[in-house]
């Protein structure tokens, strides 16, 4: 029996049209057909019948599109990723002239470039450089409003000046122009 073929029996499932569907069997003593689903998250489980039992495993809903655990760990150099194989290519050469080994004429001499190239991923990577960013973020955004605001209160007091002006002008005394 092939390795998924097994998997497939563990987790109830079989293959129909090339994909891996829910298997129903049917129990040997009531004649009843089971149905064992393995469902992720808040999905429902489905309603069992009178002639249908409906049994549901509930996962993580992210385990959803994942590879089940079982065919996830291999000790196959085939499931090697592709990027520790080109890290451990370039490493296999790494000696000589400025290259910061041990061993090569000049190896020495890498070791402060390193140590520059470290010092300036730190920087790029600093709490405090992103907080600068923000904040000068920050500041951009509101600068964008600051026109807006500005006639807005302009305007607020214009009409507060307006309307003192007018308060005034009816509550003064009228001028007499009797001549007593």
């Amino acid at each position: 029996m092939s390795r998924t073929n097994l998997v497939a029996a563990v987790l109830g499932l079989t293959f129909a049209t090339g994909a891996l569907a829910p298997s129903v069997a049917t129990a040997q003593d009531g004649g009843e057909t089971i149905n064992a689903l393995i469902v992720y998250g808040d999905d429902p489980c489905p309603v069992s019948t009178g002639d249908q039992i409906t049994v549901c495993a509930r996962k993580d809903e992210s385990e959803r599109y994942r590879i089940p655990e079982v065919l996830r760990e291999s000790a196959s150099p085939q499931n090697e990723a592709w990027n520790n194989r080109v890290l451990a290519y370039e490493t296999v050469f790494d000696s000589g002239t400025l290259s910061c080994s041990p061993t090569g004429p000049g190896g020495w001499t890498g070791c402060t470039q390193n140590m520059i190239d470290q010092a300036y991923a730190e920087k790029r990577t600093d709490a405090s450089v992103r907080f600068a960013q923000l904040i000068e973020e920050e500041r951009a955004r509101r600068l964008e409003t600051i026109d807006e605001e500005a006639e807005a209160t302009q305007a607020d007091v214009e009409a507060a000046e307006k309307e003192y002006f007018e308060d005034k002008a009816a509550s003064a005394p009228e001028p007499d122009h009797s001549g007593h």
